[in-house]
């Protein structure tokens, strides 16, 4: 086969989940419910474990696209949570074949102040809960010798965390676990990759656009001179959990506006 023979094979099926299961941590709320929305959107079916109830939003966005959802109320941190949710999951759709280890907590203290009360909450939903499900969902992939994990980095992957070491710690030790994972499971055809989201415009960032000096502050930052929109990761997501990306591994790709080349 030439490489022109190669070329023709593309199309934009590559891009189609259609007959995929995905779970998505989280996956009700913020990043993580357009995280939910953009996987069905490529034909995947949703199951979406956290804390929130389920939500008829979500649901009906879903099932509007055509693909299946189902809700699981679990705390990702609980002992034996990630063997529940991936069996429960495999239960309900006959298998798991994208994981999005999106949850994740940010506690704000000062330094002095900030102890293991604020610690251990964040290393345990941040990056332990994230490395149990791969786990689990690796026991499914790796005999199907297919799959895709992407964990929900930051850009505190690469950056200091001030007002929050625990922040910064578990979003840098989830960006060292997706490159290990990658060397352990890509002879598998297991894709492990991360997403480093940046600024957005969520309810969690309200407080500080409302504030005209902290909202010039981040924009100061970003080569865009806006903050993003939940529909920017949109195509990022799809595009990780798709045939398109089968030779990126261990790769994470920052969807930031270019903050961090400022």
């Amino acid at each position: 086969m030439t490489i022109n023979d190669k070329i023709d094979d593309f199309s934009m099926s590559f891009f189609s989940l259609k007959n995929k299961t995905a779970i998505v941590t989280g996956g009700n709320s913020g990043l993580g419910q357009a995280f939910s929305l953009a996987l069905a959107k490529g034909g995947a079916d949703l199951f979406i474990p956290g804390l929130i109830d389920d939500n008829q939003e979500t649901k009906t966005r879903i099932e509007n696209e055509g693909s299946r959802v189902a809700f699981m109320h679990a705390d990702i941190t609980e002992k034996n949570a990630a063997e529940t949710i991936i069996q429960a999951c495999t239960d309900r759709f006959g298998g798991v074949d994208i994981l999005v280890n999106n949850a994740g907590i940010c506690r704000l203290n000062e330094i002095l102040a900030f102890d293991r009360a604020d610690w251990d909450p964040m290393i345990d939903v941040n990056l332990t809960a994230a490395f149990d499900l791969s786990r689990e969902a690796a026991k499914i992939m790796v005999p199907q010798k297919a799959g895709k994990i992407i964990n929900i980095c930051s850009l505190f992957s690469y950056l200091g965390g001030r007002m929050s070491p625990a922040y910064a710690a578990s979003k840098h030790a989830l960006a060292g676990l997706t490159k290990a994972y990658c060397d352990e499971l890509a002879r598998y055809n297991i894709q492990v990759n991360g997403i480093a989201p940046g600024y957005y415009a969520t309810a969690i960032t309200e407080q500080t656009r409302k504030d005209p000096a902290t909202n010039q502050q981040v924009l100061d930052h970003i080569p865009a001179n806006r903050w993003g929109d939940p529909l920017d990761l949109m195509g990022a997501v799809v595009f990780l959990a798709s045939r398109a990306s089968d030779y990126v591994n261990g790769h994470i790709l920052a969807v930031d506006g270019g903050y961090l080349v400022r």
